[in-house]
């Protein structure tokens, strides 16, 4: 079993997210940075979408009652364990009654935690155990994870400790698809939006990364019908600060769309934090697959050596 002592700002349980459901309403959720997902999963011997715990900021404490292979990934909240550091990206053995402590991110925002063995959480939701605050289910009680929460995990030891993986590189230049309503827009609007830099707004959250610049103006009173939206479409409202949708945003909208960000670049959302700076790019589609592609022989190139180090 494990209890949380200490949930910092927000923490949750995540997977891979739901799929196939948004034309009922329902939105994905999921980890932000999936990739962080698999590669702990796989460091503690679990399926690529085993749940993990989703650490926003820092500042939490998780006990631990029982002997566990844990490993995290994301940015470094230099968490420790009886005074000894456990850095992000390498398996680690924890021991009953133990607590893992974070402190405060620094130069990121979310970190992943994962714990090697069976969890015993409350039925999938369409086959997903992600947490969906806004909607109130998945996760542990359809809730960010609260102090004195407990469940229970059966510990499975299949690999070896001491084992370690980087995540793909992070990037604050973002890869976007060309924006659908373009021609809708004030003229040189999407000229402007990609010739300026942006800033992460305080007002950011699962739903969606907003966006801020002190020297491009680019409102209008476009005015559309609701469409489908997804994780990646970047809005813009009439107060010219762009909103890049993620994982828990609403299923449709009726903002004019300025791209949508490409699937290998939207993990970087996991560790942009309130004033980061970032700054978009147009590829085409055939550089949008390439990425994917890089993405993915990173994954398979870990499942190669693991295989190989655990035999």
């Amino acid at each position: 079993m494990i209890t949380i002592i200490k949930p910092g700002m927000q923490m949750s349980i995540q997977d891979q997210g739901r799929t196939g459901s948004r034309h009922l309403g329902i939105g994905q959720s999921g980890c932000i940075d999936p990739y962080a997902q698999v590669i702990t999963n796989r460091l503690v011997g679990n399926d690529d979408n085993n749940p993990v715990i989703e650490i926003t900021l820092g500042l939490a404490e998780i006990k631990f009652d029982n002997d566990y292979y844990i490993a995290l990934h994301g940015t470094d909240m230099k968490a420790t364990v009886n005074g000894n550091a456990v850095e992000p990206g390498w398996s680690f053995y924890i021991k009953k009654g133990d607590v893992l402590k974070f402190n405060a991110a620094r130069h990121g925002f979310r970190s992943y935690l994962a714990i090697g063995g069976e969890w015993h959480l409350p039925e999938p939701i369409l086959d997903s155990y992600s947490t969906d605050i806004l909607a109130g289910f998945g996760g542990l009680s359809g809730q960010a994870l609260q102090a004195g929460d407990s469940f229970d995990i059966t510990p499975r030891y299949n690999t070896k400790i001491g084992l370690g993986a980087m995540l793909p590189p992070k990037s604050t230049q973002i890869r976007i698809h060309a924006a659908p309503h373009a021609a809708l827009l004030p003229k040189d609007t999407i000229v402007n939006f990609i010739n300026h830099s942006w800033h992460v707004s305080p007002n950011s959250n699962r739903m969606g990364t907003r966006l801020l610049s002190d020297e491009c103006d680019i409102s209008h009173d476009v005015s559309l019908p609701s469409m489908a939206v997804a994780p990646g479409c970047i809005q813009l409202p009439p107060n010219s600060e762009p909103i890049v949708l993620l994982n828990d945003a609403q299923t449709t909208g009726g903002y004019p769309l300025l791209g949508t960000v490409i699937e290998a670049d939207l993990r970087h959302f996991a560790q942009l934090k309130p004033g980061d700076f970032l700054h978009f790019k147009f590829v085409t589609l055939k550089e949008a697959h390439a990425a994917q592609e890089k993405l993915t022989a990173h994954l398979n190139q870990l499942a190669i050596a693991l295989n190989y180090i655990n035999k």
